[in-house]
């Protein structure tokens, strides 16, 4: 296992500006980076394996690879957050989390092609598996205010895991500029690295997707809260299972499917409780993993199918994989 985590501290933004009282303030620890440190014949052809990959997210979080699959068993990765400043870091389980939420809910296509025979086959098509909560006014924020930052989620969403130019290109910048300015350097320095790959999709050059649209089911949810230093956040969690369609020969189902699953926390800040430059968007915790990868793409946090392997423990539930109610602490195989 390789550690790429980084030991510089974390930048700190301004705090409210002088009409709200106060000189600048220091970044609250919500805002820090913390430190990351199918079903034909299952047991014949979906084992899992599982892979560790060490990395950083959002200035040090580590990554852990995952595999699963077999026929072309891949990787499968998870990137997680552990612990920052004191807070224990809870992976998605059955139980939603506490506030408004919505989960996905349109009616899936018609199983057809690379999906058929996999849990993924059920699921709604691109952005029609991204479903947002109705937005109601939630402690400190107006229903105007967590609709914007719903909307604000929502379109982050589509650009870090659906878009298919940035997917292919190394730019970052459309993804980045939704953030809030204080946020976007740190952004950048994942998109350096490999750690990006906890909220976000890049492909491997060479990599091919069908012409098929990602299936994606999950949920959203939002609560208002306090950070450490007392600064009102809206905080938007979303839960999701991505599944990618790529280009192979193989006819064994499921085997030219990549799976990302990942749980992310969006943070939005009381406008009234920072400066102008630390208003908007912000995500405060990213975990994921990615099954049937290529382990040394995705130890630069790229995704292209994992190359034939042989042997590997049986996976006894090859499904969990496409759940976005299993949890992400999986063991690891690569």
């Amino acid at each position: 296992m390789t550690d790429n985590g980084q030991n510089t501290p974390p930048p700190r933004h301004p705090g409210p500006p002088s009409g709200h009282g106060g000189g600048p303030g220091t970044a609250p620890e919500w805002l820090r980076q913390p430190q990351v440190d199918a079903d034909a014949s299952r047991g014949d052809r979906l084992r899992s394996w599982l892979s560790r990959h060490s990395g950083s997210l959002l200035s040090g979080a580590t990554a852990l690879l995952l595999l699963a699959f077999v026929g072309v068993v891949g990787g499968a990765v998870l990137v997680s957050m552990p612990e920052a400043g004191g807070r224990s870091v809870a992976y998605p389980t059955i139980s939603p989390p506490a506030g408004a939420h919505a989960s996905t809910s349109a009616s899936p296509p018609a199983a057809a092609g690379p999906f058929d025979g996999t849990p993924a086959a059920a699921f709604p098509e691109g952005q029609a598996g991204i479903a947002l909560p109705a937005a109601k006014r939630t402690g400190p924020f107006t229903q105007k205010q967590v609709a914007a930052a719903l909307a604000k989620v929502r379109t982050a969403l589509v650009t870090a895991r659906l878009d298919r130019r940035f997917m292919t290109t190394t730019d970052p910048d459309p993804f980045v500029r939704q953030f809030a300015p204080d946020a976007r350097a740190s952004l950048r320095r994942d998109f350096a690295s490999d750690t990006f790959a906890a909220y976000a999709s890049r492909l491997a050059p060479g990599a091919r997707l069908t012409a098929d649209q990602p299936r994606v089911k999950g949920r959203i949810s939002y609560r208002a809260t306090k950070d450490a230093d007392g600064i009102r956040i809206l905080a938007v969690t979303t839960n999701f299972v991505w599944a990618y369609a790529f280009q192979t020969s193989s006819t064994v189902p499921g085997d030219g499917v990549v799976v990302v699953h990942d749980t992310v926390v969006w943070s939005v800040p009381h406008p009234d409780d920072v400066d102008r430059s630390s208003n908007g968007l912000w995500i405060e915790d990213a975990d994921s993993y990615a099954a049937n990868i290529d382990c040394p793409a995705f130890d630069k946090g790229l995704l292209i199918l994992g190359g034939p392997s042989v042997g590997g423990p049986a996976d006894p539930d090859p499904d969990a994989v496409f759940d976005p109610d299993t949890t992400l602490d999986r063991p690891d195989t690569c």
